[in-house]
């Protein structure tokens, strides 16, 4: 009973702060001509588990650097490296989750 309590709030959090994801990593990745979900990809191919995905992402988002990019050398050089997040650690972990249960193939492949 717990379980589904604690379950349920976390799930409500998630839809309730959605606001996170949208306003700081869709927000920016608009304005870029690759899709978000071509990074997402990219993670997915380099690092294949959800935990080492999610721990890449958030990695890479605190210490951006060339060797740590998931982008072709040739966006490299158009776009250059972004800028370190300025989100907390909670904010990241978040904004991550939410792009991982928007993107993620597990489950949806037949």
């Amino acid at each position: 009973m717990v379980r589904k309590i604690i379950l349920t709030f976390s799930i409500m959090f998630c839809f309730a702060n959605a606001d996170v994801y949208e306003d700081n990593c869709v927000k920016c990745h608009k304005q870029l001509p690759v899709s978000i979900d071509k990074f997402f990809y990219n993670f997915l191919l380099m690092y294949s588990s959800e935990t080492d995905m999610k721990n890449a992402i958030i990695s890479y988002l605190k210490y951006p650097a060339i060797e740590t990019s998931v982008m072709s050398d040739k966006f490299i050089d158009k776009f250059g490296i972004k800028e370190k997040s300025k989100l907390n650690e909670d904010e990241l972990k978040e904004a991550v989750d939410i792009y991982w249960q928007k993107y993620k193939v597990f489950g949806k492949l037949k």
